[in-house]
């Protein structure tokens, strides 16, 4: 009994907790949508995933957004964008973007 309430407290926590932090560099990407991309180069596309689930426990969907979020712009700077355009949206710790440089 012990073991599990001691599981359940270690999920609960790590559920609230966003690991995926933004790089010093990719705090300038900006998130944009496809009207904002027109004058563009698309650089790629980018699949990102998270875990959604430590366990039985559910992780805060929002916090598994921002990490999402935070991977696509990670991957942006690395790829030499300075744009990311959801093409999907989070599900179940997945979320595909679009990578542009707009900014010559």
């Amino acid at each position: 009994m012990k073991k599990l309430s001691l599981l359940i407290l270690v999920a609960s926590l790590a559920s609230a907790c966003t690991w995926v932090k933004v790089s010093d560099e990719a705090e300038e990407v900006v998130v944009g949508k496809e009207g904002n991309v027109r004058g563009c180069e698309k650089l790629s596309d980018t699949n990102v995933s998270v875990a959604n689930s430590i366990g039985p426990v559910h992780r805060n969907s929002e916090k598994v957004a921002t990490e999402l979020l935070n991977m696509g712009k990670n991957e942006a700077t690395r790829l030499g964008g300075d744009t990311i355009v959801p093409k999907t949206k989070p599900d179940d710790g997945r979320q595909t973007f679009s990578i542009y440089r707009c900014q010559k």
